[in-house]
């Protein structure tokens, strides 16, 4: 059985998926960029089919946008709010597949627009963006192949093999699904071969990146090793899985996706669709099991936010109170949402949500680090110096704000096949490394200064060592394999 189709209602769902682009758009220059957006910057401007840490598509898309705007960061910013815009209008268009009529989809894409999940993944640019549309947009395209079949298989393994080249995680949707189909049906779907020709799409379209990954060793499988064993500063113990899992979206907006979820598991009208309420449980299961991030799974909600669309919007038409108090629910998931993961409050008042969100802590501070970095370099007599970064994110704000400077090296990922510093440098300038650690590859090693945001924000620079060191013990050549980092 499935759902009636009914008609989309366009003006609501796009004006909420426009009213988030906007928003996005409106606080993306506030802070700075993020390391990751530096990083991808900078290792997409030396094209390749593959990273030693993730797929070509989002570093290639960032140098792309970059260069395109003059280094603005709101131009590199552009793609990602339009990004989630979609993910709020397909999001309604999944409520409408489930025969849920305008206030169902309006409520579904209002879900979805409020949501922590996408507010802060689309603020910045990053794989996890590109990931949360490549999850809705094959969500929707597989609720349309499993009633209808036929060639929107195809669609599906385009966008999958889309999404591949940005990272694995469309690899688990898609094979969690297709045990939701075997388990629960409609097996039907898998006696046409139009469901494998889409397979077929999408390895064509990943091959490229399977390749490089062959031609490399793998490496992948060792970044995911390490992420699991905790190397990652959005890395979690599984324990705390279950907790992300309510804080997504918003705690006030729960019963949305958890009556989304049976819904798909339980109505007759979306019986067509059932294999998504066992997906989306194994995958939580083997995300936790294998040491993933909760946001891994984020991609899962607008589906289930679009299921649960009309049982809400049929109890808010019960009586006007009950509308009321779920669009105040609404508004205090947008507000408790923006002042966690959005750069809105003043930056020397975010102590309290940088705990919260980590990551926005990581867009405050890169010019002051720079500048520090460069009163290093004006106070050496060398004409030739060099930049040794422990992490991206630091050789990354160098690229991007010290052009004299440039290039930066740092052993860490894809940053180690670009290179290591020129033999001709007399000095080194070397960031968050260990004394010690230094002392192993140059004779000579003094403390110049050490870095300070001027807000007294305790992310994973503030408090960090500068240093010049001289004389390596040892050509570039042989010391650059001891630096590697894949984490």
């Amino acid at each position: 059985m499935a759902a009636a189709r009914v008609a989309t209602a366009r003006g609501p769902v796009g004006l909420l998926g426009v009213g988030t682009a906007a928003l996005l758009l409106a606080v993306a220059a506030r802070y700075g960029p993020h390391r990751d957006e530096m990083y991808f910057v900078r290792v997409g401007g030396a094209p390749a089919w593959g990273y030693v840490d993730q797929p070509p598509l989002t570093p290639l898309l960032a140098h792309a946008f970059d260069a395109l705007t003059g280094g603005s960061l709101v131009g590199l910013r552009v793609p990602s709010a339009l990004m989630a815009g979609l993910v709020v209008v397909l999001t309604g268009l999944l409520a409408a597949e489930f025969g849920g009529g305008r206030r169902a989809q309006a409520i579904a894409a209002a879900s979805a627009a409020v949501s922590s999940f996408l507010l802060a993944t689309a603020h910045l640019l990053s794989t996890t963006t590109v990931d949360v549309l490549v999850w809705t947009l094959l969500s929707w395209l597989v609720v349309r192949a499993l009633r209808d079949g036929g060639a929107v298989w195809l669609a599906v393994g385009a966008v999958a093999g889309i999404g591949l080249e940005n990272k694995l995680q469309p690899a688990f949707l898609l094979g969690a699904l297709l045990i939701g189909v075997l388990t629960v049906g409609p097996r039907a779907a898998l006696r046409s071969r139009w469901p494998w020709l889409g397979g077929a799409v999408a390895l064509a379209l990943w091959a490229p990146n399977l390749v490089w990954q062959a031609a490399h060793g793998f490496p992948m499988f060792a970044v995911a090793a390490s992420i699991a064993a905790g190397g990652s500063a959005s890395s979690q113990p599984w324990y705390l899985f279950p907790p992300f899992l309510v804080v997504l979206v918003s705690p006030l907006l729960i019963p949305v996706w958890a009556l989304g979820w049976w819904r798909l598991a339980r109505d007759p009208a979306l019986a067509t669709w059932r294999a998504f309420a066992p997906a989306s449980a194994l995958l939580v299961v083997v995300f936790m099991a294998t040491g993933g991030k909760p946001y891994y799974v984020a991609g899962l909600y607008p589906v289930l936010l679009a299921a649960g669309g009309e049982p809400v919007a049929a109890w808010t038409r019960r009586s006007v109170v009950r509308a009321r108090v779920f669009v105040a629910a609404l508004a205090l998931a947008l507000v408790n949402n923006a002042l966690i993961v959005l750069p809105v409050l003043p930056v020397t008042a975010i102590a309290v949500s940088n705990a919260l969100n980590p990551d926005l802590g990581e867009t405050v501070g890169w010019p002051k680090f720079a500048e520090t970095v460069a009163g290093v370099r004006a106070a050496l007599p060398d004409a030739r110096v060099a930049v040794l970064a422990r992490n991206y994110g630091e050789a990354g704000a160098v690229d991007r704000y010290l052009p004299a400077l440039r290039p930066a090296h740092s052993g860490h990922n894809a940053y180690w096949d670009l290179g290591p510093p020129p033999a001709d440098a007399t000095a080194v300038i070397v960031v968050g490394y260990r004394a010690e650690q230094l002392q192993a590859w140059f004779g000579r090693v003094e403390q110049a200064a050490v870095v300070d945001n001027g807000v007294g924000l305790d992310n994973d620079e503030q408090g960090v060592p500068v240093w010049v060191a001289r004389d390596p013990r040892a050509p570039w050549p042989e010391l650059w394999p001891q630096l590697r980092r894949l984490a």
